[in-house]
């Protein structure tokens, strides 16, 4: 299981963003460019429809493919109470061949996205992950290298954290406590609920430029 909220943010925030982050997890960021394969299931697979996520991050050293599988959310009276989402998520390392596998049994390719940007993974109450992510789409079939941005004067921050159904409300409370400090720069809420530009985002950014932020808090 993970929790999960999302936000936006413009461009010219990002570096206030990023000296915040860094002063509040002591740890230096991590870029990322990571080359996403959306793939569903035909119709020989079953009524249901199935969907997997195959990720490759270009910016290591030896890049390598992970499957990813993204389940269904809690749901109830205490999944609507709260602010975070907390869902089903599997992921399994997997070999160069994984597209072919795929397409052998019968998944047929949604659309690909090349995501770039910097995360920042640190420990504050729960094994928390915030990245800053510009998605860029390809005109070609796996043409990153020409990849453009789908909405190019905002990106995405999300923030997740793995949890177990003994511990998912001490996670919950770790990451609703975080995003506090985040709040005067973005709003953060359930995927799929963004409330948009947080309106003291400007003032919020030029305060922390002009004071460096680099002290971990």
């Amino acid at each position: 299981m993970e929790c999960v909220v999302q936000g936006i943010i413009e461009n010219q925030h990002v570096d206030a963003l990023e000296v915040l982050l860094q002063g509040l997890s002591g740890v230096p960021k991590e870029r990322f460019r990571v080359h996403e394969l959306c793939l569903k299931s035909g119709p020989n697979l079953g009524v249901v429809p199935s969907e997997v996520r195959l990720l490759c991050d270009l910016a290591q050293p030896t890049p390598s493919w992970t499957i990813r599988h993204v389940g269904g959310a809690m749901r109830g009276a205490g999944a609507e109470q709260i602010s975070v989402l907390v869902r089903t998520v599997v992921e399994s390392k997997a070999s160069k061949n994984v597209l072919h596998y795929f397409y052998t049994l019968g998944y047929k390719l949604d659309h690909e996205l090349l995501k770039s940007g910097f995360a920042f993974r640190f420990h504050r109450g729960a094994q928390i992950t915030v990245t800053v992510t510009s998605a860029n789409k390809m005109s070609r079939l796996h043409a990153t290298d020409e990849a453009t941005p789908v909405t190019p004067a905002i990106q995405l921050v999300e923030i997740t954290a793995p949890a177990a159904a003994d511990n998912y409300n001490d996670v919950v409370s770790a990451v609703t406590a975080f995003c506090e400090y985040l709040a005067p720069l973005l709003h953060l809420s359930k995927p799929g609920h963004s409330t948009g530009i947080v309106p003291t985002a400007a003032a919020a950014a030029a305060s922390l430029m002009s004071s460096g932020g680099g002290k971990t808090l």
